[in-house]
């Protein structure tokens, strides 16, 4: 680490993360205040070159919202729809298998798939399509439903505990459970964003029942909308207080408000600049959860590549259609090639490598590329 770039007020800061030494919540606000972007970017590299060497991953997935028709009318969505709306959809599940068996001929390793929280489809419906998607391919990763889906079901469908609820959704075929919903804990910022969702308590009682099933999942946190600096360290420091207590996430996944067109529209979007931050804060308090994330269907893809230097070691998907964050005024591609993602990861001067939905090395491009790994000094 180059100590001569790094202020003085954030010196202290910078030898705990020299030491591997837990930064403090104080100190993580006190990174969210600096404006040297390019320090915060420097121990955010240290972290990430610890805990991931010179690699940066991405997976080929595909992305399927079954359905947009929800019960909720959160302030912050432009996704969910009531059932005679113009822009309300629910897909049949053949519909459904017939996109993913079409995408496994692409190659992909994993269905990302999430909806609203339906009203009227039945258990069998939901066991119905995993069992489905699972016997088109045994080694097709089902990364499925956020929290307050799996709540959602386990109270109005299934009417089953959440416990047993999960065990039935896993043995129809669920890999894992998506960190969608936890936008922020607060609860007075909740009450103005997305009244009536889980709370924080609840969105965190889910993932941990998982945990301790065996299962894991990913995390995420919504900003940029009402919510103050203070509010995102107190997420943070939930979400690194359950991994401290399960070790069930393996990857966090910021994205930043899209408020184009939704009742919040008045709210600026957030700047490059305040992006590239929050990454570098989440990598440096976070030394608990291996591996961030850049959404690139929030950045875009240029943004995503430079957030490389600011901790991040995976670049998301190729995703292929996604929809939520587009309905809500995205102007980015609905998915990337491989070709593109493992553009972007060399031009960082990063190994690329694909992963499956656990982070683990299904191609690396090490071998093929020896100049690249001289290059970046593994």
């Amino acid at each position: 680490m180059n100590h001569r770039l790094i202020p003085d007020a954030l010196r202290p800061i910078a030898d705990k993360v020299e030491a591997s030494q837990r930064i403090s919540e104080a100190d993580a606000l006190a990174l969210y205040r600096s404006n040297d972007l390019n320090a915060i970017g420097i121990l955010a590299s240290e972290v990430r070159r610890r805990l991931n060497g010179e690699y940066a991953s991405y997976i080929h997935n595909r992305y399927i919202n079954y359905s947009n028709i929800c019960i909720l009318s959160c302030q912050f969505c432009a996704f969910a729809a009531k059932k005679r709306d113009a822009h309300a959809f629910e897909h049949a599940i053949e519909e459904i298998v017939t996109s993913v068996r079409d995408a496994l001929r692409l190659g992909v390793t994993e269905v990302h798939m999430v909806g609203g929280l339906h009203p009227s489809l039945k258990k069998e419906w939901y066991l119905e399509l995993l069992r489905e998607l699972r016997a088109l391919d045994p080694d097709l990763h089902i990364k499925a439903f956020t929290a307050i889906e799996i709540r959602h079901l386990a109270n109005r469908i299934f009417r089953l505990p959440l416990r047993e609820t999960c065990e039935v959704l896993r043995d129809a075929g669920l890999g894992s459970i998506t960190g969608g919903g936890a936008e922020i804990f607060d609860a007075g910022v909740r009450d103005k964003i997305c009244r009536g969702k889980e709370t924080a308590e609840e969105w965190l009682e889910t993932h941990r029942v998982w945990h301790k099933m065996g299962g894991r999942s990913t995390c995420t946190m919504l900003y940029g909308h009402i919510e103050t600096l203070e509010q995102r360290v107190d997420h943070l420091r939930q979400l690194r207080q359950l991994q401290d207590e399960t070790h069930g996430f393996i990857g966090f996944v910021p994205f930043a408000f899209e408020p184009q067109t939704t009742v919040l529209a008045h709210i600026k979007q957030a700047t490059a600049f305040e992006q590239l931050r929050n990454l570098a804060v989440s990598r440096i308090y976070l030394d608990n959860i291996e591996h961030l994330t850049a959404y690139w269907v929030s950045m875009g893809l240029p943004l995503a590549q430079v957030s490389l230097a600011y901790g991040v070691d995976d670049l998301h998907g190729t995703i292929i259609e996604e929809k939520i964050f587009h309905m809500a005024g995205a102007m980015t591609p609905q998915q990337q090639t491989i070709a593109a993602l493992e553009h972007a990861i060399r031009e960082a001067g990063r190994i690329p490598r694909q992963r499956d939905s656990y982070y683990r090395t299904v191609r690396s491009r090490e071998a093929a590329e020896p100049e690249l790994a001289y290059a970046c000094g593994v």
